[in-house]
């Protein structure tokens, strides 16, 4: 989605007007105390995070319950993301969505089931009539889980306005006890511009917080000069729970004038990966740790920016003092407050910035294109969020586009010239990304002729990598030959060191049957209680296919009786 759009979508925001929120109108959707591991609007990897994370004790299978009337408008189940997902349509407008499911109701498993064996599919997208599968509030819906890309056992719990973006189900009544004030770990100084600076710098300066006696926090004094930001690590604790979530609110001045207001109420899905441009991407990068630059700099229309005056900066001249103030806040109203002390400045700089001479230089208002060795590097307009000067270079099969320390909004596209190899190798042949050290994971990769494409919104090491080893197929709970009949599942090990699991296909007796795939546990799970087997022997055909086309056949017998 280009900028141009996300803008308009942002205007219509401000435009339209708001509703009055009811916050009596959704009950809690569990049965049990309401404990966080994730707030709404935390910083997450490339997007901020749309709902709430409710604790289950560590435990699946918990009831969720409608927290008003509606009917289920959507069903979506896959291997990765949300896991198991349901969608809750309410007559107010709004939506309300459960992810990381372990199962759904009898009534919705039932359709779901019905569904996937006729698709033979695991991964399926359904979208019910409003009338087919209506609730009432406090109707039972589904079971919390542990499906998709979750950590651990929790509801990942959204509720979503009439223009489908989620908003913060705080605001609707979700009362989560909290009494601690939000936890700052670290506070950052920005010059912009090349006649900026702090402390002598040209570069962003952390500052050293120093805790007073009333609880508030104050920085050593600054020396400044020309126009500066500041940004702030920040975290909250809810009571009862030891996760570090996210903050609601950080309002900023600069001599008691309002500088920002940025707010966690509620953003567009086609914004969050701004979330990139939002914190210093680089010191995260480096430090694993997200600054929250409170200034709007180019190429961020973010939302969750309410107000701001001169995009957040301050304007720092020579020979006058002022205070830069920082107020962090959690839902409940729990303050943390910063000052920092400024002192107006000139200074020689301490370090002169390096030449750029040897790097590529990318502008981001415009597409460009790089040829290094065998490779083409592609970079559509806006791919980078400003221009850089990229370190680019290749040795042999080996592509070093920079490190990832710059973010990367769109996919950049990564060709290579395969016209030397052998063509019984070509079709082995896929992209691996460096993530650490010498592990190399496959990124998808597509040929045509002699060129292999890969697209990618990650900077770093890319190379040509070869994958002619099948995957590895192993009974997990039984044994070819055995009798098996008080088994409730049948369980298989499936890997793929290389280029990774692509697909499969389980068939019993001839007939294709349902495995879910646990890809953190590297398991296929098929349920008995489908009622596929044949009365004594049964015939079990399993066919695993990696990312590069090869693939494994495991095949073996086994004795049930029907029950």
């Amino acid at each position: 989605m280009n900028l141009l759009r996300i803008l308009l979508v942002i205007s219509v925001f401000k435009l339209q007007a708001q509703k009055t929120i009811d916050s009596n109108y959704f009950s809690n959707p569990l049965d049990i105390p309401m404990l966080l591991s994730g707030s709404f609007g935390e910083l997450r990897s490339n997007h901020f995070h749309s709902g709430l994370d409710i604790k289950t004790r560590q435990k699946e299978g918990i009831p969720i319950y409608a927290p008003a009337d509606g009917y289920v408008s959507r069903i979506k189940v896959a291997h990765y993301g949300y896991g198991k997902a349901l969608y809750i349509k309410h007559p107010n407008g709004y939506s309300t969505v459960y992810a990381h499911l372990q199962k759904f109701e009898t009534s919705i498993q039932d359709l779901v089931k019905q569904k996937q064996y006729k698709k033979e599919s695991y991964e399926i997208e359904l979208f019910p009539k409003q009338n087919s599968l209506p609730v009432k509030k406090g109707d039972l819906i589904a079971y919390t889980g542990n499906s998709g890309s979750s950590g651990g056992p929790h509801l990942h719990y959204e509720i979503r306005d009439s223009y489908s973006r989620p908003m913060n189900p705080m605001l609707f009544g979700l009362d989560i006890p909290d009494t601690k004030d939000p936890v700052v770990t670290a506070v950052f100084a920005y010059p912009i511009g090349d006649d900026a600076s702090v402390n002598k710098s040209f570069d962003p300066v952390q500052l050293r917080l120093i805790k007073q006696k009333d609880g508030t926090y104050k920085t050593e004094k600054i020396s400044a000069y020309g126009k500066i930001g500041f940004g702030v690590a920040t975290t909250d604790q809810q009571n009862g729970a030891y996760n570090r979530n996210g903050v609601y609110q950080i309002q900023t001045s600069f001599n008691g004038m309002p500088k920002i207001d940025i707010c966690f109420e509620k953003f567009s899905f086609d914004e969050t990966r701004y979330l990139n441009r939002y914190i210093d991407y680089t010191y995260f990068k480096e430090h694993t740790t997200k600054i929250q630059k409170l200034f709007r700099q180019t190429n961020n229309p973010l939302s969750i920016i309410k107000q701001e005056s001169d995009n957040g900066f301050v304007t720092i001249a020579d020979g006058f003092s002022s205070n830069f103030t920082i107020d962090i806040k959690d839902y409940k109203g729990n303050l943390t407050q910063i000052i920092i002390p400024v002192l107006g400045k000139k200074e020689a700089l301490l370090a002169k910035k390096q030449t750029l001479d040897t790097l590529q230089y990318i502008p981001s208002e415009i597409s460009s294109s790089v040829q290094r060795g065998l490779f083409t590097i592609d970079f559509p307009k806006n791919a980078l969020y400003q221009g850089h000067y990229l370190d680019i270079k290749t040795v042999g099969d080996t592509l070093h586009l920079h490190k990832d320390v710059i973010p990367v909004h769109k996919n950049i596209s990564i060709a290579m010239d395969i016209g030397n190899y052998n063509i019984e190798d070509k079709n082995k042949l896929y992209i691996a990304r460096q993530a650490y050290k010498d592990n190399y994971y496959y990124t998808t990769t597509r040929r045509e002729k002699n060129i292999l494409t890969a697209k990618t919104r990650v900077l770093g090491t890319y190379t040509l990598a070869m994958d002619t080893i099948a995957p590895s197929v192993k009974a997990v709970n039984f044994t070819d030959g055995k009798w098996i009949s008080n088994n409730k599942t049948l369980k298989i090990k499936i890997q793929d060191i290389h280029s990774g699991i692509s697909r499969y296909r389980a068939t019993l007796n001839n007939t294709f049957i349902l495995m879910e795939y646990n890809h953190k546990k590297d398991v296929l799970t098929y349920d008995f209680n489908d009622n596929m087997v044949s009365d004594t022997q049964n015939n079990l055909r399993l066919i695993v296919t990696d990312n590069v086309g090869n693939s494994t056949t495991f095949e073996a017998i086994f004795f049930r009786k029907k029950l």
